[in-house]
């Protein structure tokens, strides 16, 4: 028996959804509203829809109001593409390039961007409900949200390369259970996911990169994952934020430089970053701020390098070395089992002629730090006009010397802390006193 809560917007007879997807989508949604009005039949009685958006391009521009639970938004294939290294490619070349958009199944954010709006105007999908429950089991899966330009921001930079233009892909706004967001592409969109209060929300097995902040949490929230994602933010984004969580699984993912930082938590307990590959162009990688407490950081890869494509060069964050790779406020954390690569100019050292910290524990007490390992290499930074082939090549770079790094430094603020096996006696700088430290073993000694 075919299935009335199963849509298809290209054969909905409200609107067209090459121009306009979100007025055919807010249509939809009114007639699942208006047909599934009963809250109890036959212990049912809202079953939610499906609503599927084939390959192809669709502009959207009414922005999608979702107030219902039990919805799922799905296409076939995320489509994305680098609209970044296509738009740094010289015009003149563009006639001889096989693909010069994004693909698969992919929404167009054509929303007007309004001066001093609110983040959730400039949404393409934005989740909204008042009273109880909460919303439940909304779904984005396998297509494409495309922000198509960024805009000039007063910087002077090329615009294309500001990571500004005021849109948002899906912006939830109220306190909501289970949500699904898998298998998706984001692209140039100033704010690729923001989501408030979520309870068991899972971002698993997406695309988010050339976005100006990738995943951010916000509110408070618990039991959420964020894993297996490519992810990649713009220098003065997140790439994956969180605040006042609990029980956060952060596993998995495969962070690309250019975000501000990798992880950044503020107020989150008794989570987890494990398993990472976390690649940066500025110290600061993961911040755990605002006593962020009883959280585990293990067997991650930490790669701090230089920015290697000329048309950010010279680009950074704003942090110095001394921040660290990773920078702890907090109690009670473990630090275990991590790799770091520190693989820089000695030269572009800031403030110059400093040690470069990797790990720093600046507020807090009871933090343990065991058998991490640091590599720490100086080499000549170099830039190219080629994306792709700058940073492979930087990547497979491992000729150099040895660069002096401190691997741990505990500020006066911090004690009581445990640190083994992650430095050098002499790496390790620290209150012997007020901490206890067994340096990692040097040969010959």
């Amino acid at each position: 028996m075919p299935s009335n809560n199963r849509y298809d917007v290209t054969e909905w007879p409200v609107g067209n959804p090459a121009k306009d997807i979100g007025e055919v989508i807010n249509s939809i949604i009114a007639d699942v509203r208006s047909r599934q009005t009963a809250t109890d039949v036959d212990h049912g009685g809202k079953p939610g829809a499906v609503i599927y958006i084939p390959p192809g391009d669709y502009h959207l521009r009414t922005q999608v109001l979702i107030d219902i639970s039990f919805l799922r938004i799905e296409g076939s294939g995320h489509g994305f593409t680098s609209s970044s290294i296509r738009f740094n490619v010289p015009e003149e070349e563009w006639p001889d390039l096989h693909e010069l958009w994004p693909g698969g199944s992919r929404v167009i954010v054509d929303l007007p961007a309004g001066d001093g709006a609110e983040e959730s105007a400039g949404a393409a999908f934005l989740v909204e409900r008042s009273g109880s429950p909460r919303i439940s089991s909304v779904e984005f899966s396998n297509f494409c949200i495309d922000g198509l330009h960024f805009t000039a921001d007063g910087s002077g930079r090329y615009p294309e390369n500001t990571y500004v233009n005021g849109k948002t892909g899906i912006h939830v706004a109220s306190a909501n259970d289970s949500f699904r967001i898998t298998d998706m592409g984001f692209v140039y969109l100033e704010n690729a996911l923001t989501i408030r209060n979520a309870d068991a929300l899972s971002i698993h097995h997406n695309f988010i990169a050339e976005c100006g902040s990738c995943i951010e949490l916000r509110g408070w929230g618990q039991a959420s994952k964020i894993t297996d994602n490519l992810v990649g933010a713009g220098p003065r984004g997140h790439s994956i934020y969180a605040e006042n969580h609990g029980g956060l699984l952060v596993a998995a993912n495969n962070v690309f430089p250019r975000g501000a930082s990798s992880v950044h938590f503020k107020g989150v307990t008794r989570s987890s970053v494990t398993n990472n590959r976390l690649h940066a162009f500025y110290p600061g990688m993961v911040l755990l701020e605002e006593n962020s407490s009883e959280n585990l950081v293990a067997t991650n890869h930490f790669l701090r390098d230089h920015e290697p494509w000329t048309p950010f060069f010279g680009v950074d964050n704003g942090l110095d070395d001394l921040t660290g790779l990773l920078s702890i406020s907090g109690n009670n954390n473990s630090v275990i089992g991590n790799h770091f690569s520190e693989v820089i100019d000695s030269h572009e050292i800031r403030p110059a002629g400093a040690t470069p910290v990797i790990i720093r524990l600046r507020q807090g007490a009871g933090n343990f730090v065991s058998t991490n390992h640091v590599v720490a290499m100086d080499v000549d930074s170099a830039s190219s006009d080629s994306c792709f082939e700058a940073q492979v090549d930087a990547l497979l770079a491992t000729g150099a010397s040895d660069l002096a790094v401190t691997a741990v430094l505990v500020d006066p603020g911090s004690t009581r802390n445990t640190i083994l096996d992650s430095g050098s006696d002499i790496q390790v700088v620290a209150d012997r006193a007020a901490n206890a430290i067994r340096a990692t073993p040097t040969v010959g000694f």
